[in-house]
């Protein structure tokens, strides 16, 4: 039976039809086929901001200043003005609405930045009630910096990072965490993880992941410090140990020869020069080598498959470095791993790497995974969506697309895998993501690829900038008959002359209002071309 696809049409089916058992968020979704921001406002009258994101809810518009130094919150509206002629639709809009305040409102303006700071622009997390925001600042970095304290060779150093919880009702910093020269990974969230009211924090210089909670006062506490120790007593039973060997070298006879390697009072001496591996590697190593003892049951074989492939590679196990962590549940994290040089790289796909899930409660590592390991590729296949973090409070926060839960996702990607050559290489590819950022996909429904196709080398969920171009970004109906409807162009509706500078392109879609902003800029400190596409 021919259906009609209008509007009208779909709210008098909506009315005398009752959709299969739960289809009925998808239904109410397709009218996003209907409505959409097909109206464009080129060069809008905005200020020199630095736009970041709408939060989960879509009540808050985050933006920077230029100068790196405040917040600025605004509160999205919409723009309403009178017409007294017959056919408003053809008009012309009236002048105010090329302003920025025509559907935006200032909240509030907070300076966070202090000193020599100054706030990460593309750091910030919101928590599950959107209620509190994460926010962070930092001193320059130092990338010569001596490795000492137990810091790690290679990895530059931040004087200061200081993260800010605020409430985003209404501006107050509610509560804050320094961290001194360290080195946190601040670009795009990626060394900080938010899982419901628990936050990780990747220290890539000292090698810890701290785990804190937000309570509902506004606080932050300290749970745990994952590296070094596991459990919370290591440290004090190590130091215990050590008190007590050094009491018993006292009381030994002084003609007695002692082993300066683990006994007597050069025992912190000797664990400087050369110290004990942290516990996570501990734990790593162990799983390793029980992981090559099982797969072998000739003692003989054992033997040989644990020279092959333990102590041949035991060096490059023991240089791993934690890289990037995610939740995975309340009690795992899948951590990755890898060298120095590819943690502080700007690439690090080209870096060799492994994966690991490990279990907070019992401090074990429970997998292990190789870049491009089949086993990991074929769950990351099947259960792609067990990789982001579930929202309880906004149930289309559960609808970003994915190869897991989309069929034209994952026909996109086994259409890749045919077309490679390597099929190792084309995992590795593929799970170079892994761990995802935090909160890097806009669950807007205009990039749910069961109602639009859109070229994704030009524009897509993720929360990236993208190379700019002069020709508008069209979405196209999914479904029969596959009409155009409706283009995002960034920058200037004339496009731009000079094709000598380069130029990239932000998108900022609401979660649920058909209105998104494109932020086109220059590498250079120009004044960024802001568009608004709306549903007029």
């Amino acid at each position: 039976m021919f259906r009609r696809h209008n509007i009208t049409a779909r709210i008098f089916e909506r009315q005398i039809r009752t959709p299969p058992p739960g289809t009925s968020v998808h239904r109410a979704r397709r009218f996003y086929e209907n409505i959409v921001p097909g109206t464009t406002i080129y060069e809008v009258e905005c200020p020199d901001h630095s736009f970041r994101k709408f939060t989960e809810d879509g009540k808050y518009l985050i933006s920077f200043s230029r100068n790196h130094q405040d917040l600025i919150v605004y509160r999205p509206t919409w723009l309403s003005f009178s017409c007294k002629q017959e056919d408003c639709d053809n008009q012309d809009l009236p002048l105010k609405a090329k302003k920025f305040e025509s559907f935006f409102t200032q909240l509030y303006s907070v300076p966070l930045a202090s000193a020599n700071e100054l706030i990460c622009k593309d750091f910030f997390l919101y928590t599950e009630t959107n209620q509190f925001g994460l926010f962070a600042t930092s001193t320059a970095q130092i990338y010569d910096a001596p490795a000492t304290g137990g810091a790690i060779q290679g990895v530059p150093s931040i004087e200061k990072i200081t993260f800010h919880l605020l409430r985003l009702e209404d501006g107050v910093v509610l509560d804050e965490r320094v961290f001194c020269n360290d080195y946190i990974n601040l670009a795009h969230s990626m060394g900080v993880f938010l899982f419901d009211d628990l936050l990780a924090i990747v220290s890539l210089r000292y090698q810890r992941i701290h785990i804190l909670q937000i309570r509902d006062s506004g606080s932050l506490v300290d749970l745990r410090a994952i590296g070094e120790f596991c459990r919370e007593d290591d440290e004090l039973f190590l130091n215990s140990s050590a008190q007590a060997i050094s009491s018993v070298d006292k009381r030994a006879p002084q003609h007695m020869p002692i082993n300066n390697a683990v006994n007597g009072p050069h025992l912190e001496q000797s664990a400087q020069e050369n110290p004990f591996l942290s516990g996570i590697k501990q734990r790593l190593l162990s799983f390793i080598v029980r992981g090559i003892q099982n797969e072998e049951k000739d003692e003989t074989m054992r033997i040989q498959s644990l020279k092959k492939k333990f102590y041949f590679h035991f060096q490059d196990y023991v240089d791993l470095i934690i890289w990037k962590v995610q939740f995975l549940d309340r009690h795992h994290l899948l951590i990755k791993f890898g060298s120095v040089d590819g943690a502080v790289s700007r690439n690090a796909d080209n870096h060799p790497a492994f994966f690991a899930v490990y279990n907070m409660e019992s401090t074990e590592i429970v997998a292990f995974y190789q870049m491009t390991s089949d086993e990991l590729y074929l769950l990351f296949e099947q259960f792609c969506d067990h990789f982001h973090v579930p929202s309880k409070s906004s149930p289309y926060m559960n609808f970003i697309s994915s190869h897991s839960n989309n069929i034209h996702a994952l026909e996109q990607l086994r259409s890749s895998k045919s077309k490679a050559t390597s099929f190792p290489l084309f995992i590795k590819k593929v799970l170079v993501s892994l761990p995802f950022n935090c909160q890097s996909q806009s669950p807007s429904p205009y990039f749910d690829q069961s109602l639009f196709r859109f070229d994704e080398k030009l524009i897509s969920a993720a929360d990236r900038h993208r190379q700019s171009t002069d020709h508008p970004i069209k979405f196209i109906l999914r479904r029969p008959p596959h009409t155009l409807k409706f283009k995002i162009k960034p920058g200037p509706e004339a496009g731009i002359t000079d094709c000598r500078t380069k130029r990239i392109s932000s998108f900022l879609f609401h979660p649920i209002l058909p209105l998104a902003l494109s932020v086109q800029q220059t590498l250079f400190l120009q004044p960024a071309v802001v568009n608004i596409h709306f549903r007029r």
